[in-house]
């Protein structure tokens, strides 16, 4: 690991550190966190000394780095921010670092159409416009749907690289249906967002098949560096080509699934599919269309087909047909009564 990588994780140790006011950092304390947190990313004792934290503590202080963080001794022995507020990771860019970023994007767009850089001009898009909106006196042009009160969201990182360093993980996790928290032990492959809800997507100790955990029914994380990682290949692509959403009914195999569409709708779902297996098996002469897509039934295709309401009705399979007929009706039955059981 180079250097200036193993400084960074110390800038950023320091600074989740500093901004724990629960607990009073001293220098051994700030060590210690760096020594923990190197030896977690490299797998490997690497000894920082206390010269190396102090040198680090003066240089996020400074604008060398650009944090000029506000970092005090008091007592004549603790560290703390003196801005409660404060993090190395909510310091503004400078214009210089924007005229930096703008050229970057520039020369990344010349490549724009390799096919390599195709997937990329979307993201493109969001950093060109993340750096103009940062400049004075601009508003962002692309609004993007983001709820920051999501809970789980402070474990992607952590989570992240688990991943890529395939590190087992022990979970404590409380399932909405369960009346108690329990221990997991898990190997994570993927992280996946949905319906801007973020996933966890891995096996589970025990089980045979792939299971995917909620980052908001998370508790706590810890790593299980004794327990070897099984790597098994996983594909994403492949495991969720014939799903929509996160929940693979793993022992069921996709099938055809024909649905018709009102005339107002039906421009909607044409233009944007439900499913990249979605056909268009007839148009009728009013404008609505039958549509066939190619999945396995659960639980999001539900919940999908039902928020269309009557715009949208199931033709094929029965048994889909039935359940979502089934669930329409229990709902109406709550609007026929004057207080829901």
């Amino acid at each position: 690991m180079a250097a200036n990588k193993n400084a960074l994780i110390r800038y950023k140790t320091i600074d989740n550190c500093l901004r724990n006011n629960y607990k009073q950092w001293t220098l051994n304390d700030l060590i210690e966190a760096c020594s923990d947190a190197l030896y977690e990313y490299e797998g490997k004792d690497i000894n920082v000394s206390k010269r190396t934290v102090q040198l680090d503590i003066q240089l996020m202080r400074s604008d060398k780095l650009g944090y000029n963080a506000p970092i005090e001794v008091y007592d004549k022995k603790y560290y703390r921010y003196t801005d409660t507020a404060y993090s190395i990771m909510n310091i503004p860019v400078t214009d210089n670092d924007i005229k930096v970023m703008s050229e970057a994007i520039a020369v990344l767009r010349q490549f724009k159409d390799f096919s390599l850089f195709k997937e990329m001009d979307g993201v493109l898009q969001r950093l060109e416009d993340s750096v103009y909106s940062s400049q004075k006196d601009h508003q962002s042009i692309i609004h993007l749907d983001k709820n920051d009160n999501l809970k789980g969201l402070q474990y992607l990182d952590e989570l992240y690289q688990a991943i890529l360093k395939k590190v087992v993980i022990k979970l404590t996790y409380k399932s909405f249906k369960a009346k108690d928290s329990s221990e997991i032990t898990f190997h994570p492959y993927i992280l996946k967002e949905y319906n801007n809800r973020w996933f966890l997507v891995g096996k589970r100790a025990g089980s045979n098949g792939v299971s995917n955990l909620a980052l908001d029914r998370i508790i706590s994380i810890d790593y299980d560096l004794k327990t070897a990682y099984l790597d098994q290949g996983f594909d994403p692509d492949t495991f969720y080509k014939d799903a929509i959403g996160v929940t693979v009914n793993q022992g069921e195999r996709a099938c055809n699934i024909k649905i018709w569409i009102d005339k107002s709708n039906a421009p909607y779902v044409v233009t944007k599919p439900l499913h990249h297996s979605q056909t268009i098996e007839h148009q009728y002469l009013n404008g609505s269309v039958d549509i066939n897509i190619k999945v396995k039934i659960n639980y999001e295709l539900e919940r999908l087909i039902l928020g269309f309401g009557e715009s949208m009705k199931v033709i094929q399979p029965e048994r889909l047909k039935k359940r979502v007929n089934y669930k329409l009706r229990t709902a109406l039955a709550l609007y026929n009564t004057n207080e829901p059981d």
